[in-house]
């Protein structure tokens, strides 16, 4: 069952609007809380959040590297050793309200067993020069998201190992704004990650096993093809492909209560999803889509790729959001804290700068209730190991995080 339509339509993508925190109390279908800021002097460009058992957070800069915020809101300074950041921001003339560049960073998380093997996997875009044919002849450089992992002692990225790299001839010139960039764990030592337009344009790749791009991927945690994987007996394809037909993935979360993979991407003009990733599935992109193209066409670029299909072989969305918030990051609560939320999912959003209730129950659309709206860009939302809910503000005056604190009814 798909979510309706009839919702507020969102025109900007208000990385201007201002960001003030109200010190209200939000008053919701089950649960009142407030917002309550932890830090907010970040780089206007975080991405992520990892919570860390003494109740510090890890966070990604995107242009800048990763910081430790400890529990009472000190950043510390850069990690030093971790992958480069790069800060070369552009900015289009038809779109200067994005950001754009190559040699990001992107996702941080624990290894589940991380207070027996100290592991932190760190997802970025990974940069080089001279490096292959495409580099050279365009003399630019070329990138694509890449996943290591390694540990942090005293200030320092250490025992670094690099879990999935592709081969350097298919890294592309395509910016990091398109790249996806989430990671998850299930509970069975299976590592999945997303990359989304990296190899440019609208349809290059997408719908092609030979190419990375518009793929959610699934490794062991040591880097190794799992054998159950969808086309692990392949030697054509990319082995690590788990779902296919992405355009714009922004949240990825396993559900370990159902044993489910769960993920958010963008459309265009409208489409925003929220999937169950199903082995093997294909989710449509660019042959198909809720939405609509930029200029106002249906999305049908498999007339121009020659690929012909039936509409039962693309798996359709479990939440159609259209009018698109554009929806970011989301967990699915477990939290004791607001223990009516259990199994529900909480969504950011970008465009609508808003927060989201979303219900699902036997893999279909029950509800959405708004917690917040208008508040500010939703980058990230994470759970605590004592089930404290932190969301992640990116905003052009600085990042912030803030935590959402139950009040009793």
């Amino acid at each position: 069952m798909l979510e309706s339509r009839a919702n507020v339509g969102y025109v900007t993508s208000n990385y201007d609007a201002p960001l003030l925190i109200p010190d209200n109390v939000f008053e919701t279908e089950s649960h009142n809380f407030r917002l309550d800021t932890l830090i907010d002097d970040l780089d206007p460009l975080p991405f992520s959040i990892a919570p860390l058992p003494d109740g510090s957070l890890l966070v990604t800069e995107k242009t800048r590297g990763l910081r430790i915020v400890s529990p009472d809101g000190q950043k510390s300074e850069l990690i030093e050793g971790t992958p480069d950041a790069f800060d070369d921001i552009y900015r289009l003339e038809s779109r200067i309200d994005i950001e754009r560049g190559m040699g990001w960073l992107f996702d941080i998380l624990l290894h589940p067993n991380y207070e027996e093997n100290g592991w932190i996997y760190l997802y970025h875009s990974h940069r080089c020069e001279d490096c292959n044919d495409l580099s050279r002849e365009r003399e630019r450089p070329v990138s694509m998201n890449r996943l290591v992992r390694g540990r942090i002692e005293n200030g320092v990225w250490i025992d670094e190992q690099i879990i999935w790299q592709a081969p350097i001839e298919d890294y592309g010139l395509a910016g990091d704004i398109g790249a996806g960039g989430r990671v998850a764990f299930d509970s069975f030592g299976h590592v999945y990650f997303t990359i989304g337009m990296k190899c440019g344009g609208n349809a290059s790749g997408i719908q092609d096993l030979t190419t990375p791009c518009g793929k959610t991927h699934r490794v062991n945690d040591d880097g190794s093809i799992p054998i159950d994987n969808p086309f692990a007996l392949r030697s054509d394809v990319y082995r690590s492909i788990y779902t296919y037909g992405h355009r714009s993935p922004q949240g990825l979360e396993f559900d370990a209560a159902n044993g489910e993979l769960w993920g958010s991407e963008h459309g265009p003009r409208g489409g925003d999803e929220i999937n169950l990733l199903r082995p093997g599935a294909n989710y449509g992109w660019p042959l198909y889509s809720l939405g609509i193209d930029y200029d106002g066409t249906s999305v049908e670029y498999g007339k121009d790729l020659g690929i012909a299909f039936e509409l039962s072989d693309i798996e359709q969305p479990v939440v159609d959001l259209t009018p698109s918030p554009a929806v970011s990051s989301f967990i699915i609560a477990n939290s004791e804290q607001f223990p009516e939320w259990r199994g529900d999912f909480i969504v950011g959003s970008l465009k609508a700068r808003s927060l989201f209730r979303i219900t699902i129950e036997n893999n279909s659309f029950v509800n959405r209730e708004t917690l917040f709206e208008g508040i500010g860009r939703v980058r990230d939302v994470e759970q605590g190991y004592d089930g404290t809910i932190y969301v992640l503000f990116e905003h052009n005056a600085g990042g912030q995080i803030v935590r959402l604190i139950p009040q009793n009814r």
